[in-house]
C-alpha cells in the first residue's frame, strides 16, 4: 500500500461521502460537515476546471443539504441518478420495490433499532444500532427480492440495500469519464466501504488511483486512516494550487 499521492489540476477527482469526506454517524442524518469542508471542495471545483464530483450511496437531496450552497457533479443512489453541471437524470429507470420497502418497514416496525431509507431507485435496511439483527435483515431482503426483477443486495457498513442490478460507483465514473469536464483526465476515486470497491477498480483500469479510506482489505493502491486525514490531504492540494495561482 502506497502513501497518499500528490493531486494535481490535471487529474479528475470523484469522492464518496459517508465515511469519507464525513466520519460516519448512528443515523443518516446526524452525521456532521466539518468546519472547512465545503470551502475547500468550492476551492478544488474551481481549480480542476469542474472535475470533482461526489459519487455516493446517498439521495441528490442529502448531499445538496449536506455541502450548501455548494451544487457539485453527483452520482447519487450508487450511480442511478447523475448530475452534471445544473442536468439531473436517472441513469436507469428505477425497478418497482413496493414489496421490498414493505417488508423492510414491517421489520423495522418490530425493531425500534433498524432504520429503513426509501431512495427514488433503492431501498437501504440499517442496523447500526441493532448489529445482532445482521442476519435477519439480510434474510428479510432477499426473501422479499424474489418478488421483484433486475435487484440485487449490496452489503454495506451496517446497512443492507436493495438497487438496481448493474448500477455501481464504478459505472458512474466510467460514464462521468467520457463527458466533459472529466474527459482526457487521470481519475481519481476515494471510499472507504465495500461499495467502493467497484470504484477503485474503474479508476485504476483507466490508469487513475483508488484511495482506501479506514481499516479493512481493498484493491486500492492507496490508503488514508481516517476522514480526517483525507480532508487534510484535500486541504493540503487546495492550500498549494492557491499558492501558485
Amino acid at each position: 500500500m502506497q502513501l497518499l499521492p500528490l493531486l494535481t489540476t490535471a487529474h479528475a477527482l470523484f469522492l464518496d461521502f459517508d465515511g469519507t469526506l464525513t466520519e460516519l454517524a448512528p443515523r443518516p442524518e446526524a452525521v456532521r460537515v466539518a468546519s472547512g469542508l465545503v470551502p475547500t471542495l468550492a476551492s478544488l471545483h474551481a481549480h480542476l476546471g469542474g472535475a470533482l464530483a461526489i459519487v455516493t450511496g446517498r439521495p441528490e437531496s442529502d448531499i445538496d443539504g449536506f455541502l450548501a450552497p455548494l451544487r457539485l457533479p453527483l452520482a447519487s443512489e450508487h450511480g442511478a441518478q447523475y448530475r452534471l453541471g445544473d442536468t439531473s437524470h436517472p441513469a436507469i429507470e428505477p425497478p418497482d420495490l413496493a414489496p421490498v420497502l414493505q417488508a423492510a418497514r414491517n421489520l423495522a416496525a418490530r425493531h425500534p433499532g433498524l432504520l429503513v431509507e426509501a431512495k427514488r431507485a433503492s431501498v437501504a435496511l440499517h442496523y447500526r444500532l441493532a448489529p445482532p439483527l445482521e442476519a435477519l435483515c439480510h434474510d428479510t431482503l432477499v426473501r422479499a427480492m424474489q418478488h421483484v426483477d433486475g435487484v440485487e443486495l449490496l452489503r454495506g457498513k451496517c446497512v443492507f440495500e436493495v438497487k438496481p442490478r448493474g448500477v455501481h460507483k464504478g459505472q458512474a465514473i466510467v460514464d462521468f469519464m467520457t463527458q466533459p469536464p472529466f474527459a482526457g483526465r487521470t481519475p481519481v476515486f476515494v471510499g472507504d466501504d465495500v461499495t467502493d470497491e467497484a470504484g477503485f477498480a474503474a479508476v485504476q483500469a483507466l490508469g487513475g488511483w483508488g484511495i482506501k479510506v479506514g481499516e479493512g482489505p481493498t484493491m486500492a493502491q492507496h490508503r488514508c486512516m481516517t476522514s480526517a486525514a483525507l480532508r487534510g490531504w484535500l486541504s493540503s492540494a487546495r492550500t498549494t494550487w492557491e499558492r501558485e495561482r
